[in-house]
């Protein structure tokens, strides 16, 4: 339906990559409350959305990265990614989405809601020293984003977003790090905050 390559194909694709490249990034990306939507508004409704989440996907990465692992769930690989560089560009894909309500073509209802995507993202070798490991680490990160409310990107539990320094000056990667603990918050779940700022800044 999405014309998407399946999870047989991510998993093959994964392996190849692991052995070819330094650093793979893997987002799992949810859509959320899509049991939801079918209900108030039908299956054939409930396509179109998973068709337009595949197109957005598509066209903020690659097509050839874009898997659907299952029903309402995708994927994205990034070769020779860091962690840092796939937040940032699964980040821009959450947005997009959320910026994409018109492409929906939902009904116009009170109890009609919102469409957006929780993301799960995971690096190797960083987070896995294998493909396996890499989607099981992607998935628990995925969980983190669903408990931490959704509409979100999230790292696996274990994981804090350490800034690396060739990026940002050592005094903001320590700054972000005092925050964090003062706040009590991830430091990944304040560079988010911050993104959403920059987005409505300038994306008007």
């Amino acid at each position: 339906m999405t014309g998407l390559s399946n999870r047989e194909a991510l998993e093959l694709q994964l392996k190849q990559t692991t052995k070819e490249c330094e650093g793979v990034a893997l987002a799992l990306i949810d859509v959320d409350h899509f049991m939801e939507i079918n209900t108030l508004f039908g299956h054939d409704i409930g396509d179109h959305v998973l068709k337009t989440i595949a197109d957005i996907l598509k066209e903020e990465t690659s097509e050839t990265v874009v898997f659907r692992v299952s029903g309402d769930e995708f994927a994205v690989m990034l070769a020779d990614y860091s962690l840092e560089q796939g937040f940032l560009k699964m980040e821009s894909v959450r947005a997009a989405v959320q910026a994409s309500r018109d492409r929906f073509h939902l009904p116009s209802v009170d109890e009609a809601p919102d469409i957006s995507v929780t993301v799960g993202i995971a690096q190797y070798p960083r987070d896995a020293k294998d493909e396996n490991a890499l989607m099981r680490a992607a998935n628990a990160a995925l969980m983190s984003a669903k408990e931490a409310g959704r509409n979100q990107v999230s790292l696996p539990p274990n994981e804090e977003m350490v800034m690396k320094t060739c990026y940002y000056p050592a005094t903001m990667v320590r700054q972000l790090k005092t925050l964090a603990e003062k706040l009590k918050k991830k430091e990944s779940i304040l560079f988010r905050e911050a993104l959403t700022d920059l987005i409505r800044k300038y994306d008007r």
